[in-house]
């Protein structure tokens, strides 16, 4: 291919664009199988003793620490084997999970076949995005962010209502098994058939801009950071030189506290409460129906009217959602708070990513994102321990509810005041 076949747009791009919402589709699929029967029934089937609040937590804290290392080492590994090896290797490395879920004789088996889950969804889920980000157009990154998220959270609320059922049919360890190596292998074939490489489009559109060929208003781009820059270099960007993506790196690791207590103890909450498998995962596909569902409609809202008050607005919505949890005690109630959360979520997810694609330069953008995604990602390992830890010291569950709550209004205070408005067409860069 030549430099001139590099297109950007998802328009010219759509036959790729589209296998690429498959891949993330399944990757959502095959992390939505540990989110609703997993958790529900980590008593009886696997051991955990009863307000054993820091042990239930266990695996979604192994979870949160390998995938945020690995979205790490991914996004830099991607910029030099490419994006369809790294994909690859996330989807062989998920082959396991299913028979270890099958033959666990206990709960460590269980935060083993997490780990590996761990490894899968840093390589697989990062490279979903990235790839997408490569050959679509900047003024589309909020519709690029919405539909993939859309795809693969469609994909976790699927399979956990999926997997619910086939629980309550042919048992639970029979119904992950065969669940979880239909959809993982059905993965590793569309990858080798279908999948591209995005790489040299990233690398074209890096020359593009370092040869002023570059259309359309330019990005506010850090100016504190080599052309070239090591890892090292990128990391303390994201993480603390750059106050925007400081601002976005740490909303991302607090929004994932929500995400954490969705999967241990809403499940285990609404179980207390004597809800059946079926109407726990309901209730719990409904927060990921709405969050993917919602996120076509704001990622491409922020196209229009800016990333920033999406992600505040987000942050504070999704955090009164948690909160109207505890306020009432109906199916009813509980699905209601259950969509607000994800509501809320689906304002601010698509559009940290969005926002930190539209300053990331296409030359480290790889990096970048996976830098952010190891500091968001990393959010389950520590909401998952604080959440344990709040939720031990007062021997009530309701009190993690209460800690995400307070975390995600302070959090998105921090995004209101530390960043700005990133979308390149409403603030451009001024030279």
């Amino acid at each position: 291919m030549t430099e001139k076949n590099y297109q950007f747009g998802i328009q010219v791009n759509l036959h790729q664009f589209a296998h690429q919402l498959w891949q993330v589709l399944l990757v959502g699929l095959t992390l939505g199988m540990m989110r609703t029967v997993v958790p529900a029934l980590a008593e009886s089937e696997f051991g955990v003793p009863k307000g054993s609040f820091l042990l239930l937590m266990a695996f979604v804290v192994a979870f949160g620490f390998v995938k945020g290392t690995l979205n790490f080492v991914a996004g830099r590994l991607s910029e030099r084997v490419g994006r369809k090896q790294v994909l690859m290797w996330g989807w062989l490395i998920a082959l396991p999970i299913p028979p270890i879920i099958f033959y666990a004789p206990s709960w460590g088996w269980i935060v083993f076949a997490t780990v590996l889950l761990g490894v899968n969804q840093g390589l697989t889920w990062s490279m979903t995005q990235t790839s997408k980000l490569d050959i679509t157009h900047p003024q589309q990154r909020g519709l690029t962010i919405g539909l993939n998220e859309f795809s693969g959270y469609f994909g976790v609320a699927l399979a956990g209502i999926l997997t619910a059922y086939l629980s309550e049919w042919i048992g639970v360890r029979d119904g992950l098994m065969w669940f979880g190596l239909v959809v993982i292998i059905v993965a590793i074939i569309t990858t080798q058939l279908w999948v591209k490489d995005t790489l040299p489009w990233a690398l074209a559109e890096a020359k593009n801009h370092a040869t002023g060929k570059s259309t359309g208003p330019v990005p506010r781009f850090p100016k504190n950071i080599s052309d070239n820059p090591t890892t090292w270099e990128v990391f303390t960007l994201m993480s603390w030189r750059d106050k925007r993506m400081f601002a976005f790196s740490q909303a991302g690791l607090v929004e994932k506290f929500v995400d954490a207590l969705i999967w241990v103890f809403y499940p285990v909450y609404l179980y207390e409460q004597g809800l059946s498998l079926a109407n726990i995962g309901w209730v719990v596909g409904i927060y990921g129906f709405v969050w993917g569902g919602s996120q076509f409609i704001t990622g491409k809202l922020s196209d229009h009217v800016g990333r920033l008050w999406p992600i505040t607005i987000g942050m504070w919505v999704c955090g009164a959602g948690v909160g109207l949890t505890l306020l009432g005690d109906t199916l009813w109630w509980w699905s209601a708070s259950a969509a607000i959360t994800g509501f809320g979520m689906a304002l601010l997810y698509p559009n940290i990513s969005a926002a930190v694609g539209d300053i990331a330069h296409p030359a480290w953008r790889g990096s970048a994102i996976g830098i952010y995604r190891f500091w968001r990602d990393l959010g389950y390992g520590i909401g998952a321990l604080l959440l344990g830890i709040a939720s031990n010291m007062t021997g009530i569950i309701s009190t993690g509810f209460w800690f995400v709550t307070i975390a995600m209004f302070v959090s998105g205070l921090i995004v209101l005041i530390m960043a700005e408005e990133t979308h390149p067409g409403i603030n451009p860069a001024s030279d």
